[in-house]
């Protein structure tokens, strides 16, 4: 443990290092985030600064071992990981972080390396990143590929495999896009409880605190945080529950549902909860939303905030999605079913620092299966004239067209509800990416006119007709 880091900003750099190791060892970035600074409290300057290292060193992973094998005499994979992890920890600085001085980034990266028991290799990290200050300071550059998905991935640092397969499948101008997108700060978007306050309400308690707030754009109860506040929990509204954070595209799934009061709502793979207490929310809080998610630790997070919002119209259920089928056998009906599925969380990567490395190919092939039993069975449980929505947080295609009109031509009586909406991520509008689908069960009725199988799909607001995230999260599985 460092003495007393604070004169020369060494807390910070530490509390990155150690989340970077972690991450490497195959932790979430969030949750290895969360331990450090419960085991090391610090200032708010300090959190954000070990905030920012951590994230920008995950995402940009492959850039900085780029810079490590031009600059030093062993690759970065063969580096011992505590000093490749310390190595990002100072190249994260000098390459993106401006107002931090070159010279501070090397002196704290060596004396880190003096503190922590990689004496020897101080002058290896004090020679190597004194080297890529001096080539930053000339402007120099990584040599790119000339193949354009070479380039792309070491560009916005992604892995080889995932360039090519979105390539393959959206194309290289939506690729290119969301690999942008990936590498922004992702935005932080509250909803505001409309049962206990409006929108005005909230920005003008935010204001009294000098918290810069503002509405989103075509959404009643979004607004987005314009700077970075500190500690969400001690904003105004948050105990009395006002509001909620819940990103702008999330925001627009729910509604998707049109659920009434009164009616009986099945949530599956329901936590962390966003959906579930805005569905309430919809419904005037009467009726009876039931929330499955296979996590119990999950789901207690998912009462706890449908309290503090004073939400009582929802009940929670410890199971596998998958075993929707035991609903079934008990003639279980739902007026509506959300099937916010597990899925590649490729709309979310800028928000999952760590999810593009910790994803794999052949998981893509796992989720599109299970994805398919997830919508099979949860059909099933929808009541005649009832609205379902099959969501995802991915832009896959397989993940999304490709289930809806698989699972619509296996079930011919199902129909298209409203078309298909995408919501791609970019720096003009921010948010996540997400897709959602609206199905009706024959009938009628639904809330919506079928337009059949072969309708088109919406582009949604962050949408660019030729192309193409606060609160960050980790791992490659979304479906929250």
């Amino acid at each position: 443990m460092v003495a007393d880091p604070t004169p020369i900003g060494l807390l910070p750099r530490l509390v990155a290092w150690r989340v970077l190791e972690a991450v490497g060892d195959g932790a979430y970035a969030d949750l290895a985030l969360d331990r450090e600074f419960k085991r090391q409290p610090m200032p708010a300057l300090d959190r954000a600064m070990a905030t920012e290292i951590s994230y920008g060193a995950i995402r940009m992973r492959r850039r900085l071992d780029g810079w490590i094998d031009r600059l030093g005499k062993v690759p970065a994979q063969r580096q011992p990981p505590r000093l490749r992890w310390l190595l990002h920890v100072g190249l994260q600085q000098l390459l993106a972080m401006d107002r931090v001085p070159a010279s501070a980034a090397v002196s704290t990266a060596v004396e880190l390396a003096k503190k922590e028991r990689l004496t020897s290799l101080a002058p290896v990290v004090n020679g190597l990143l004194r080297s890529a200050a001096r080539a930053i300071a000339a402007g120099e550059q990584l040599p790119l590929p000339e193949n354009p998905q070479a380039r792309l991935a070491l560009e916005q640092s992604w892995p080889d495999w995932l360039v090519q397969e979105l390539w393959g499948c959206i194309g290289a101008e939506r690729t290119q896009n969301l690999a942008k997108a990936s590498n922004l700060t992702p935005s932080l978007d509250l909803r505001v409880n409309a049962l206990r306050s409006t929108v005005d309400e909230v920005l003008a308690a935010f204001a009294q605190v000098g918290v810069l707030a503002a509405p989103l754009p075509n959404q009643a109860f979004g607004l987005t945080l314009l700077q970075r506040p500190g500690p969400l929990n001690e904003l105004p509204g948050y105990r009395e529950g006002l509001w909620c954070v819940q990103d702008r595209a999330a925001q627009k799934i729910a509604p998707l549902l049109d659920p009434k009061p009164g009616q009986k709502v099945l949530d599956a793979c329901a936590a962390p909860g966003g959906k579930t207490t805005h569905l309430a929310e919809l419904m005037a809080d009467k009726g009876e939303v039931l929330a499955i998610d296979r996590s119990a630790v999950r789901l207690e997070r998912l009462r706890e905030n449908a309290q503090r919002l004073g939400l009582r119209s929802i009940r929670t259920e410890v199971a596998d999605a998958v075993a929707l089928d035991q609903l079934e056998q008990q003639g279980q009906l739902f007026d509506r079913v959300l099937l916010d599925v597990p899925c590649s969380g490729l709309g979310t990567l800028a928000r999952h620092a760590d999810a593009r490395w910790s994803l794999k190919a052949e998981m893509l092939a796992e989720l599109v299966e299970l994805q398919r039993q997830m919508l099979q069975q949860g059909s099933k449980l929808l009541a005649p004239g009832g609205r379902l929505v099959y969501a995802t947080c991915t832009l896959h295609p397989a993940e999304n067209q490709g289930q809806i009109k698989q699972f619509l031509q296996a079930q011919p009586q199902w129909q298209l509800l409203e078309t298909e909406q995408t919501f791609w991520p970019d720096a003009e509008h921010g948010g996540d990416g997400f897709y959602g689908a609206v199905l009706g069960y024959p009938g009628g009725g639904g809330g919506g006119s079928p337009i059949g199988a072969g309708g088109g799909a919406k582009e949604g607001a962050g949408a660019a007709p030729s192309g193409g995230g606060a609160a960050e999260g980790g791992g490659a599985i979304s479906g929250a």
